[in-house]
């Protein structure tokens, strides 16, 4: 790859991870419209490194309180809020594992055509839409309970089919929950997390089974860029959620999707 190449795919992962608009949708576009090379199984995890750093670092205050919390419950001090929310984590995380190892092969197939991005990119766009218009967005994330972690986390399953979006699923499934879109978000990137890391870790073991030479230039360059672009990314649209809401997104879905299946067809 030349550098054009690592500075958009790794700022196209960086931003497409955490916003809900599918970054296989996008990651896609470049190879299918643009003729681009595909970018590596050692870039691949580059990038997910990237964006695994940048959640870290935005949320690393919670993260801390939530390890601690998770780590010290056993003792005299008993379960927290912060404990709580860490068993909801791993609730919530259950269900992509199981249906990652169940449909894997599929994925790698037919699942990555770009008829079926495009339909749920559609397809998961107007739900958003929906969801963030008629929930009542009343509840904080101090409510969630197993139960409402364990939905959110088999919506997370979904996402597992390329266009759906990981942040934009179980943002919608918090959203028809009652979880306001602050609290929807913030427990979207907390879940994000395990996750990176498992996918991160088994293309890892994969890039070392698979031997070969590695350009540290172009990895180097793609983690700092994807952690750049994901944190900016966090930050900014956090900072935008409650004044601008859903809406711009699912717009900007919608159109992307229409210019997928005007491609696929």
């Amino acid at each position: 790859m030349d550098w054009l190449h690592v500075v958009a795919l790794a700022v196209i992962q960086g931003l497409t991870e955490f916003l809900p608009i599918s970054s296989s949708a996008h990651l896609i576009l470049p190879s299918q419209l643009l003729g681009w090379p595909d970018q590596g199984l050692a870039f691949d995890v580059a990038v997910h490194v990237g964006s695994l750093g940048a959640v870290l670092f935005a949320f690393r205050h919670e993260v801390w309180r939530i390890l601690h919390a998770w780590c010290t419950q056993f003792g005299e001090r008993g379960p927290t809020p912060e404990s709580r929310l860490g068993w909801a984590i791993i609730i919530g995380t259950i269900p992509a594992v199981v249906v990652g190892l169940l449909i894997e092969g599929w994925i790698e197939s037919a699942g990555r055509s770009v008829l079926v991005i495009a339909t749920t990119t559609i397809l998961f766009g107007v739900l958003l839409g929906v969801a963030d218009k008629r929930g009542s967005r009343v509840k904080s994330l101090e409510t969630l309970t197993l139960k409402t972690a364990l939905l959110i986390g088999l919506a997370q399953a979904i996402a597992l089919i390329p266009g759906t979006s990981r942040s934009g699923i179980t943002m919608t499934a918090a959203l028809m929950l009652g979880f306001t879109r602050q609290a929807s978000a913030r427990f979207s990137f907390l879940l994000s997390i395990p996750l990176i890391l498992a996918a991160g870790s088994l293309k890892g073991i994969e890039l070392v089974e698979a031997g070969g030479g590695v350009a540290w230039g172009t990895l180097i360059a793609g983690t700092l860029m994807s952690f750049i672009a994901a944190w900016l990314c966090i930050k900014l649209f956090l900072a935008a959620l409650d004044r601008i809401g859903m809406l711009p997104f699912v717009i900007y879905r919608l159109i992307l999707g229409v210019v997928l299946l005007v491609w696929a067809v």
